[in-house]
């Protein structure tokens, strides 16, 4: 009876701990976009296409926590019932001395046979809890990128943009790279030509930044800041290359970069801004 009780209120503590885990995990998420957006009240409309995105953000939310409590609430009953039987046994008269001794020898056998498993769910644990990533995620892992369509304690699901499926050990994850949590950010290098007048052409690519971002028909996408023309990248062989970066909502960077080569172009063409193309020095050398 004690042990059935003290499971029952170890359960329910455990759903309560990760009920409050998932909800600061939401207003750090909020908190982060607000100071972001620069406003002092995020809205409805706000909150639904960025950070915590409808349908997908609930069910990233209701998964971690469910599976975080389900674990927690295993490993509590677990030991709860094994103390009790351990000391029904004992006060019914029997030696628990052999029994411990073989369990542990068992327990030594299974954990050198087991190591790579065990690795993987303290990972995934680890993972679940400080909140790396999610489904729906873009995410690299080194093995391979892609986005998340599965978590579990021993394995991440990816599938690439070529439509490959991934599953990838937790315990063989060493490092992440989250392309799409709280916010995303587009970068655009655009090679010019050498006889290009650059004050002119960086004008231009801000313009048409600016414009993509207070364009409310461009629905793909969200620029969440000004847009910003770093300047010259790299002088190349063929042309000069100019830097533009965005900050876009999580996961839209690609849309918005693709949208925003679209329009440079057009502008560029407009202008009379031409593209690089191969330029080569050929120096003919006559004997006389």
């Amino acid at each position: 009876m004690v042990a059935f009780i003290g499971s029952r209120v170890l359960k329910r503590a455990i759903m309560h701990f990760g009920e409050r885990l998932t909800d600061e995990r939401e207003n750090r998420a909020l908190a982060q976009l607000q100071k972001i957006k620069g406003i002092e009240k995020i809205t409805d409309k706000v909150k639904s296409t960025n950070v915590l995105q409808g349908e997908q953000s609930d069910l990233r939310t209701k998964a971690r926590t469910e599976t975080l409590t389900s674990v927690l609430s295993s490993i509590a009953n677990l030991v709860i019932w094994t103390v009790a039987v351990l000391i029904s046994l004992g006060e019914i008269g029997i030696n628990l001395g052999p029994l411990i001794a073989g369990a542990g020898i068992v327990g030594v056998a299974v954990g050198f046979g087991a190591q790579s498993i065990v690795k993987d769910f303290l990972s995934g644990m680890f993972m679940l809890v400080e909140d790396q990533y999610g489904v729906g995620d873009s995410v690299d892992v080194g093995l391979a990128s892609g986005t998340v369509e599965r978590m579990t304690l021993r394995t991440t699901i990816l599938r690439d943009t070529n439509g490959s499926v991934w599953y990838i050990p937790n315990g063989e994850i060493a490092r992440v790279g989250n392309r799409s949590q709280v916010w995303s950010r587009a970068v655009l290098d655009v090679d010019v030509a050498y006889d290009t007048d650059l004050r002119r052409a960086q004008q231009i690519m801000q313009d048409v930044a600016e414009g993509l971002w207070h364009d409310d028909s461009f629905v793909d996408g969200d620029i969440i800041e000004q847009p910003k023309v770093t300047g010259v990248q790299n002088l190349g062989i063929d042309g000069i290359t100019l830097r533009l970066v965005a900050k876009t909502d999580p996961s839209e960077q690609w849309a918005v970069a693709r949208e925003l080569r679209i329009r440079i172009k057009e502008a560029f063409d407009a202008e009379g801004i031409e593209m690089p193309f191969p330029q080569r020095t050929v120096w003919i050398k006559q004997e006389k």
